[in-house]
């Protein structure tokens, strides 16, 4: 029998006595922290444009235009995977700004790129980021926010995800006329240095202060956003001198120690959620709509330019969606968004493929495009990073974050070096169906797995992993 974990309701947030002053102060830090969102969507959705005139400057096969999208999913798995040690072992703020300088160098190479390998090293480095950040930001966030807005501060997450796509749509529509792809990529690097320069001015993770002996650090910390008293009080609750401090070292100890932890009896469950909502969320086609909008949009009849230009489109109403998700994440519940999130998704996608199949207008089939927007936006898009960041106990929440954004960018990696293929064989109206049946499934997995997590400390959403897992109390 594996060691019970502490998930007290103790193990909440550490900011939960906050001032006036101190919500404020939060909001921004959490708007800091999230440029390395804002960097996950430009990086990731810049290609989309991209590609149309890379392909013709280098003469690319179809492969190689798939393999130049999905390297940066690679890079992305090895980041998302390696983050959770260094973040546990250097703190959130060191890795933060390391990460914005790696982001640097890889729309540096990607941008003076000569040719195609160049181009793909450049891809690589970008995707080391994007996976560090993917994992790094929801902890950052998860262990800043009070728990009456933490569904909101965690949402900020996807919304600047959906951002840093519109941005990258409109700098392609800014260059689509001239065909400039380098520039495309190089406004890319305003972004990573005022991430450099947010994580100089951020402070360290409290928690993780805590977690590591640095008690009078976080001390200075909360006492300027809690209420008198009120970092004691924190202290005590995140785990202070004993028992639950030395457990939560114990799962930021050795790399087979942090393991181990993860797969333990009483967190696999979590696990198993972050990991089959990471997969799903990229199963049911979500980045072969943002990635390759502008190549559905042209072998739908559309010259590159005019699909890139309807492509911004797609991207406002995503930002728009997350806008209201982030209003409706803690008043209607994590559940009820994703079950209607999948169900639209597949809904939408399906009549994509009719679209398709019987050669509709390609207005018509940008509506359905949108509609399918709508619906991930509502739901999937940023309410699995919002359970990314909460059903974990603290000593596992680096690497939990770290495990699920692992399957997330590997999932990512494989649709979208496949998609292309897949539809040169078979044609985009059955890949689409496709995509909508994975969406019932999804549904299915929801109402059956995943629990609830607003306004639930970290024992009562254990409490009901368990139940819809079958593990028994320990």
């Amino acid at each position: 029998m594996s060691e019970p974990l502490n998930t007290s309701p103790t193990q909440e947030s550490p900011l939960v006595e906050l001032t006036p002053q101190g919500q404020r102060t939060i909001r921004r830090w959490a708007m800091a922290i999230t440029l390395g969102s804002l960097l996950f969507g430009f990086d990731t959705g810049i290609i989309s444009g991209a590609l149309l005139f890379i392909r013709e400057e280098f003469s690319l096969t179809s492969f190689e235009q798939s393999s130049v999208v999905s390297v940066l999913l690679l890079g992305a798995v090895v980041g998302a995977l390696t983050s959770g040690k260094f973040s546990d072992r250097y703190g959130r703020r060191p890795l933060l700004a390391g990460l914005g300088m790696l982001f640097l160098v890889g729309i540096a190479t990607a941008t003076f790129a000569n040719g195609y390998w160049m181009l793909l090293l450049g891809r690589v480095i970008m995707g080391l980021s994007v996976g560090g950040v993917s994992a790094t930001v929801p902890t950052y966030l998860g262990e800043m926010a009070p728990a009456q807005i933490r569904g909101r501060v965690l949402s900020l997450n996807q919304l600047l995800i959906s951002v840093g796509l519109l941005a990258s749509y409109l700098v392609n529509w800014a260059f689509a006329d001239s065909g400039l792809w380098r520039a495309m990529f190089g406004v890319g690097a305003i972004p990573s240095v005022l991430l450099i320069l947010a994580a100089l001015w951020l402070p360290e993770s409290p928690t993780w202060l805590i977690v590591n002996g640095r008690r009078d650090d976080a001390r200075r910390i909360l006492d300027d956003v809690t209420e008198p008293g009120g970092a004691d009080k924190v202290i005590s609750r995140v785990g202070g001198p004993g028992r639950d401090s030395g457990r939560q070292r114990e799962g930021t100890g050795s790399g087979s120690g942090r393991i181990r932890a993860l797969l333990a009896e009483r967190v696999r469950p979590a696990l198993w959620v972050a990991v089959i909502l990471a997969a799903l969320q990229q199963f049911v086609g979500i980045n072969t709509i943002l990635y390759y909008a502008p190549t559905i949009m042209q072998g739908a009849g559309l010259s590159a330019s005019n699909a890139i230009h309807y492509s911004v489109f797609i991207g406002i109403v995503n930002v728009i969606i997350t806008v209201v998700s982030m209003a409706l994440v803690d008043r209607v519940g994590r559940r009820p968004l994703l079950i209607c999130s999948l169900a639209g998704m597949g809904i939408s996608i399906a009549l994509l493929g009719v679209a398709f199949a019987v050669g509709l207008n390609p207005l018509i089939m940008l509506v359905f495009m949108m509609l399918y927007i709508l619906a991930f936006g509502i739901g999937m898009g940023p309410v699995f990073w919002v359970l990314l960041g909460e059903i974990f106990p603290p000593a596992q929440h680096a690497e939990g974050a770290g495990a699920g954004s692992t399957v997330n960018w590997l999932s990512n990696f494989l649709v979208s070096l496949a998609f292309l293929p897949v539809v040169t064989a078979i044609g985009q109206a059955t890949t689409f169906w496709i995509f909508a049946v994975i969406c019932v499934a999804g549904v299915v997995f929801v109402a059956r797995r995943v629990p609830e997590t607003r306004g639930r400390n970290v024992g009562e959403v254990g409490e009901d992993l368990h139940r819809r897992w079958n593990v028994r109390p320990e």
